[in-house]
C-alpha cells in the first residue's frame, strides 16, 4: 500500500490531457441499480475529461448502448488527468479515460492498470489533425528541426505532447534534447505565442482552429507525423478488475466499441453532443477537426510511442504492451 501511495504522488502531476471544464470524481463503484421499468442494471462509474475525445461515451450513453449490455452508466467529469488515475486506483471510478502515455507512466511507477477500450486516435492526416505545433506567421521556424533550441509550450511536461514532438524533431534532423519545453495550458497557449513568451505552441482542438484563424502557422501535426496510426487515449481499469470481473469488463468494452463505431460514422452527432458537456459554441464545433474513433488499438504505433517515451526519459523503460493493451 505504501508503494502504491508513493506512486500516486509521483504520477499525479504528469497525468493526461487538458480539460475544458469539469466537476469532481464521486463514483459509487459497480453495483446493482433498479431502472424505471423495474429491471436491474449494474451501475458503473466512469471518470472522463470533458473534451472532444470523450464524445463517444456520452453519445453511446444517450443511444442506450450501455443499457443494452446491462450497465447503468454514471459519467463523472474531472478537470484533468491528475484526478483520473487515483480515482480508478481508489475505486471511485470503475473505468476511466486517459491518454496512453499517462497510463504508461502510472504503470512505470508500479500501478497495475490496463486499457480495455480505445478512446481517440489521430486522423492520420499530416495536413489536418486534431493537434499541431504552431508558430506566428512571421516566425523564422519553418520545419520541426528548427524547433531545436526554441521554447515550445505543451500542456503537461513528460507526456504525450513533448514525447511525440521530440521524436518528430529528431526525425527531421534536429536535436530533441535542445528543445525547451514549458508547461502552458491549451487555452492559454495562443496568448503565450502572441506575447512571445514561447517560440512555438502545441495546441489541440478546439483551440487549434481558433489559432489558425488568427494567422498561426503549422510546423507539424505531431501525432500524425509521429505515426499516422497513433492511438492517443483510451479507457482503462485496474488489473484486479480485469482478472476478477471479466464479465463486467466485457460488457463495458462491447458498449464502448459500439459507441466508438457509431461516433466515427456520425460526426454531426459527435459535434452536437459535445455541446451538451462542454462550453464549446456551435460555430467552433462545426469547424473543428474531430479525432478518429475506432475500437482496435494499433500496437505498432503504441510500441513506437512507448519506446520514444523511454528514449526521451518519460519512462524508465519501454512498456510491455501485453500488460497494457487488451
Amino acid at each position: 500500500m505504501k508503494r502504491a501511495l508513493t506512486a500516486l504522488v509521483a504520477v499525479a502531476s504528469v497525468l493526461a490531457l487538458s480539460a475544458c471544464g469539469g466537476g469532481s470524481p464521486s463514483g459509487s463503484g459497480a453495483a446493482p441499480s433498479e431502472t424505471a421499468g423495474g429491471g436491474n442494471l449494474t451501475r458503473i462509474s466512469v471518470g472522463v475529461i470533458p473534451i472532444v475525445d470523450t464524445a463517444p461515451i456520452w453519445l453511446g450513453d444517450s443511444k442506450g448502448f450501455f443499457k443494452e449490455e446491462g450497465l447503468d452508466l454514471d459519467i463523472q467529469t474531472a478537470t484533468g488527468g491528475a484526478a483520473i488515475v487515483p480515482g480508478v486506483v481508489s475505486g471511485s471510478f470503475d473505468f476511466a479515460f486517459s491518454n496512453l502515455i499517462s497510463v504508461m507512466v502510472a504503470k512505470d511507477k508500479g500501478l497495475d492498470l490496463k486499457f480495455v477500450a480505445n478512446g481517440a486516435s489521430t486522423t492520420g492526416d499530416k495536413k489536418k489533425d486534431i493537434g499541431a505545433v504552431v508558430v506566428p506567421a512571421d516566425s523564422p521556424i519553418k520545419s520541426p528541426k528548427d524547433l531545436a533550441g526554441k521554447k515550445v509550450s505543451v500542456n503537461n511536461l513528460s507526456n504525450i505532447g513533448d514525447t511525440t514532438i521530440s521524436s518528430v524533431v529528431e526525425a527531421d534532423g534536429g536535436d530533441p534534447k535542445s528543445v525547451k519545453f514549458v508547461e502552458v495550458a491549451f487555452p492559454d497557449a495562443p496568448a503565450a505565442l502572441e506575447n512571445k513568451q514561447v517560440d512555438a505552441a502545441w495546441i489541440l482542438e478546439p483551440f487549434l482552429s481558433s489559432a489558425l484563424e488568427k494567422g498561426a502557422r503549422v510546423i507539424t501535426y505531431n501525432f500524425a507525423d509521429f505515426n499516422p496510426e497513433l492511438d492517443i487515449a483510451g479507457y482503462f481499469t485496474t488489473g484486479d478488475t480485469v482478472a476478477n470481473d471479466p464479465e463486467l469488463v466485457k460488457k463495458f468494452t462491447t458498449a464502448m466499441n459500439k459507441s466508438l463505431e457509431y461516433a466515427q460514422d456520425n460526426p454531426q452527432e459527435v459535434r452536437d453532443i459535445v455541446g451538451t458537456y462542454t462550453k464549446i459554441d456551435q460555430a467552433t464545433r462545426d469547424k473543428m477537426t474531430l479525432p478518429r474513433y475506432r475500437p482496435d488499438f494499433n500496437r505498432d504505433a503504441a510500441n513506437k510511442l512507448g519506446e520514444a517515451a523511454a528514449k526521451y526519459g518519460t519512462l524508465s523503460k519501454a512498456p510491455n504492451l501485453d500488460e497494457l493493451l487488451p
